[in-house]
């Protein structure tokens, strides 16, 4: 009993990195930790905005039905880059979902992850999201470029890149929704 108050720090710490190692303990336990160190993005200064002028990017949804982002010229956009093997993805869905539900027919959504369809299905269907999914038929428009996952643009009407955020954030916050509801009023 004297060993375990001791030593009671290193056998946790231990004992966590057994389940880090595990790979059906690994990916809650980063899904959890993301959650728990995730803030809302902030806005990009206007002087360090980026314009997408280039609209023209073909995507294919789940039913391989071909969509253009040309069909969101004009409209605000959000873009997300995911994985379904991605922990801080992972992590940042059930706000997405929520921010998607909120102003699903406001802003055009886009989830767009190179996985393939089967595993996305399975993926969605078991978490019980119901988000616009595309996988890209060709490279996406050079602003929107990203090493790293997930990456999540907030696009206003005029093209303005007013979010980037690599890593996951809490997309469901005040401050995102106060942004969003200026853009759709311009």
């Amino acid at each position: 009993m004297k060993y375990l108050k001791k030593y009671w720090s290193t056998i946790l710490f231990g004992l966590f990195i057994i389940l880090m190692i595990i790979p059906p303990t690994r990916m809650p336990i980063q899904v959890f930790l993301q959650r728990t160190i995730s803030f809302s993005p902030s806005e990009i200064e206007k002087e360090d905005r980026t314009v997408l002028k280039d609209y023209n990017w073909e995507l294919s949804d789940l039913n391989l039905n071909n969509v253009n982002l040309n069909e969101s010229k004009g409209k605000v956009v959000l873009i997300n880059f995911w994985a379904t093997w991605c922990p801080p993805c992972v992590a940042e869905m059930p706000e997405l979902q929520e921010l998607n539900n909120h102003y699903k027919g406001k802003v055009d959504f886009y989830f767009v992850t190179n996985d393939n369809p089967e595993k996305i299905n399975l993926f969605l269907n078991s978490k019980g999201y119901d988000l616009p999914v595309y996988r890209p038929l060709e490279e996406s428009p050079s602003v929107l470029v990203s090493k790293s996952l997930p990456t999540t643009y907030l696009i206003s009407k005029q093209g303005e890149i007013i979010m980037r955020k690599v890593g996951a954030a809490s997309w469901n916050s005040n401050k995102v929704h106060q942004a969003i509801d200026d853009l759709l009023l311009e």
